[in-house]
């Protein structure tokens, strides 16, 4: 598969994540604002219906980011309002809490159509959501300019190496060390040729 395929593929799967994660919250909101009237009628400190209302609004603002920005952000606001709301559906439909302080017992042991509807949209908009934030994190990680380490026993450009004149400079350590071996070795071979004096 050349590069071009894969960009495109990479956007559609993008687009496909998007998409879902928006329709899936929208529908959600859709239920609970459509819901919110027949369970206003389960009385608390907090109204259910109140809760569903909430839901509702939550739920639309995010579709609304989610399509709008399409940024990891988004995605994860969407992955949080999905999730949750699917998890209080299932707690709601399997387990009977009671009342909890403010707000009303939640305990519905029925499905219905609408139920169902806004479980299949919520969990649809969780896994989108999930799998756009991973695609979202894996394009900035790659647009990111990685810090290329220079590599042992090759000279850096710009940095003069020890050992290897650069342009434009002089040697002159060498040089001088060299010049002094020099001397070094005349002064030995003199002290070797002059005759010796004799002992007084």
């Amino acid at each position: 598969m050349t590069w071009s395929k894969r960009s495109t593929a990479w956007r559609w799967s993008l687009w496909a994540a998007r998409i879902v994660t928006a329709v899936g919250l929208a529908i959600d909101a859709y239920v609970h604002w459509d819901l919110a009237p027949v369970y206003a009628e389960v009385r608390g400190t907090i109204d259910e219906g109140a809760l569903f209302r909430a839901e509702a609004v939550v739920a639309l603002l995010t579709a609304v980011a989610v399509i709008a920005t399409g940024r990891r952000a988004a995605y994860l606001a969407g992955l949080a309002v999905g999730a949750s709301a699917l998890t209080a559906l299932l707690i709601a439909r399997y387990v009977d809490l009671g009342q909890l302080g403010p707000f009303p017992d939640l305990y519905d042991p029925t499905w219905f159509p609408e139920k169902l509807l806004a479980a299949f949209a919520e969990g649809a908009a969780t896994a989108a959501a999930l799998a756009g934030a991973i695609f979202t994190g894996r394009a900035l990680g790659a647009s990111r300019p990685r810090r290329r380490l220079p590599r042992r026993g090759l000279p850096q450009r710009g940095l003069p190496q020890r050992g290897l004149p650069q342009r434009g400079l002089k040697v002159t350590a060498g040089q001088s060390e060299q010049k002094e071996y020099r001397d070094q070795e005349e002064h030995r071979n003199d002290t070797r040729i002059s005759p010796r004096r004799p002992a007084p």
